[in-house]
């Protein structure tokens, strides 16, 4: 009934569609073979009412979890519990507006679980860090730490001698391979170069 018409107005279409409307509504639809308005009172029955809170957009990325329990995402840093990862683990992120939340993406790990949630950060380059997360990293306690050298010992100092009368000993055997080596090498004095270049004269007696 609509279909290649033209319409002057909006006002004309929906004088058309309300004109349509009921008989569209006594048609049988080719689809489910009911008619479409007592089809559509049963639909509407059935229908829920809204949730109270509006539908929440969430965006989801995979990440890896650093050494450091940090994930990043947008240039931004976001903590997650040592503990309960590992580096290199792969982790979901799900992200609103507001939020930030870090869930445990492992086929190991059986279902996704919650690890973590922050609030989204806004400045570049932001750090959101729980302090309890890092429970469980190492903190250098068990490892010694030195600011100089140590002093040389009398086994270092020997060791390196022998060392060095090694790699002369090792060059002096290479060289005495080396055919190159034993070619005769012609000697003359420096003198000698001085008087090519003009920069001395012969004597005369």
């Amino acid at each position: 009934m609509l279909a290649g018409r033209v319409f002057g107005s909006l006002a004309e279409l929906d004088d058309a569609f309300i004109a349509w409307a009921p008989i569209r509504r006594r048609q049988v639809h080719r689809t489910h073979g009911e008619v479409i308005a007592v089809r559509a009172e049963r639909d509407r029955v059935a229908l829920a009412p809204l949730p109270d809170h509006p539908y929440a957009v969430t965006e989801r990325h995979l990440r890896r979890v650093g050494k450091d329990c940090l994930v990043s995402f947008d240039a931004h840093l976001y903590s997650v519990p040592a503990r309960r990862v590992r580096p290199g683990q792969l982790v979901e992120l799900r992200i609103t507006r507001a939020q930030v939340a870090i869930h445990a993406q492992d086929r190991r790990d059986g279902p996704a679980t919650l690890l973590a949630v922050h609030d989204r950060a806004t400045a570049k380059g932001s750090w959101m860090v729980d302090e309890a997360h890092g429970d469980g990293l190492p903190d250098g306690r068990s490892r010694s730490t030195t600011t100089t050298d140590p002093a040389p010992t009398k086994e270092a100092d020997d060791t390196a001698g022998h060392r060095d009368e090694q790699a002369t000993d090792s060059l002096s055997a290479l060289l005495a391979r080396t055919a190159a080596a034993r070619v005769p090498v012609g000697r003359r004095p420096l003198a000698a170069y001085d008087l090519a270049a003009g920069l001395q004269t012969l004597g005369v007696t």
